[in-house]
């Protein structure tokens, strides 16, 4: 699915949403630069495998936390994790480098990568990209998981 497939399945279901078009950017550093208004709320996406590449995860923190990456492990029940390599993601998400977000997930057929978002976003909305990231969209957290839950991808909200 590309951007404009993104916003048809938005309005498609009735999902109330926002969106900021900005330059494009490549980084939450990037991101914190265009000054986005409601940014607390933009996703950090983390793009993940285990060490047999066996398992892969897009994890969706707060912008602000930083990933340790050996206290996830455990709290997802994995064997030890490092970041997916580019090639991985343009293979399983079919995004580049710098361009992680949930809805990468929407073109994962073979079903190999399992959503993981912070409890942080349940009680509202989350801003991620729509697979374009030139533009950020926000929509409520509990949409977000039934579009993904309706294509086939597990989810979880756990507290990371």
């Amino acid at each position: 699915m590309q951007r404009d497939d993104i916003f048809s399945l938005l309005q498609k279901k009735g999902i109330e949403h926002r969106s900021i078009k900005h330059k494009a950017v490549f980084s939450i550093q990037e991101m914190a630069d265009a000054r986005v208004d409601n940014s607390e709320r933009i996703a950090k996406n983390l793009f993940l495998r285990d060490d047999k590449k066996r398992a892969y995860y897009l994890v969706s923190i707060e912008n602000h936390k930083t990933a340790d990456l050996k206290a996830l492990r455990h709290l997802i029940e994995s064997r030890p994790l490092s970041f997916a390599s580019e090639e991985d993601l343009g293979r399983i998400l079919m995004l580049g480098k710098g361009e992680v977000t949930p809805f990468g997930l929407l073109n994962d057929g073979e079903h190999e990568a399992e959503f993981i978002m912070d409890s942080f976003f349940s009680d509202g909305v989350i801003g991620i990209h729509p697979n374009d990231n030139s533009e950020t969209v926000f929509l409520p957290s509990s949409d977000l998981i039934s579009i993904l839950s309706d294509a086939g991808v597990k989810c979880r909200v756990l507290s990371i």
